[in-house]
C-alpha cells in the first residue's frame, strides 16, 4: 500500500486503486455527457405533464445530491475513496440509503431521460446505472476497510433505493 496524497485524500490506497477510482469517475462523466448530448431521436412521445414531472425529478435529484454532499462536509471527494476527513455517516439521507449522491444522480439523469423521450439517452442511462452499481460496490470495499462499522451499516441500509416504511 502507498499513500497517494491529496488526490485520494491522503488515505492508504495503492496506486492501482487510485487509478481505478479515477477511471470510474471518468467513465461516469462520459456517460453523463452522453445522456446530456445524445440526440432525442429513436424514442417515445413525451406529453407535457411528463416533461414537467421529469423537470421536477431532475430538481429533486439535484437537491438530494446537494444535501448528501453537504452532509459529508470535508469528507466529500471526487473519487470513490474516503479521504482523511471522511467520517461514517449513518444519519439523515444516509440513514435511508448508503449512496444518496448516486441516488440523486440517478433520479436526476433518469428523470431527464424520461422527459426527453430519447432511446439513445436511455441506453446511456442504463450504462450509468450499471457503472454506478459497480462503482458503489468497489467503493464499499474501501469504506469497510476504513470503517469497522461499515459492514453492519451496509447490512441494514439499502444501496440506492430507500425501503418502503414499515408499519
Amino acid at each position: 500500500m502507498t499513500s497517494s496524497g491529496d488526490d485520494d485524500g491522503g488515505g492508504t490506497f495503492s496506486a492501482g486503486e487510485v487509478r481505478t477510482a479515477r477511471l470510474l469517475v471518468a467513465a461516469q462523466f462520459v456517460l453523463l455527457g452522453l445522456i446530456a448530448l445524445l440526440p432525442r431521436g429513436w424514442g417515445w412521445p413525451v406529453p407535457a405533464w411528463l416533461r414537467v414531472l421529469g423537470l421536477l425529478g431532475v430538481l429533486a435529484g439535484l437537491v438530494v445530491m446537494l444535501l448528501a454532499g453537504t452532509a459529508l462536509g470535508r469528507g466529500l471527494t471526487a473519487v470513490p475513496i474516503p479521504n482523511e476527513h471522511a467520517q461514517l455517516r449513518t444519519g439523515g439521507l444516509y440513514r435511508m440509503v448508503r449512496h444518496p449522491i448516486y441516488t440523486g444522480l440517478l433520479l436526476a439523469s433518469g428523470s431527464y431521460v424520461v422527459a426527453t423521450g430519447s432511446g439513445w439517452r436511455a441506453l446511456a442511462f442504463g450504462g450509468l446505472l450499471v457503472l454506478l452499481t459497480a462503482k458503489a460496490r468497489w467503493e464499499e470495499v474501501r469504506l469497510a476497510r476504513r470503517f469497522a462499522a461499515y459492514p453492519e451499516y451496509a447490512a441494514r441500509t439499502p444501496r440506492f433505493v430507500p425501503r418502503w416504511p414499515r408499519r
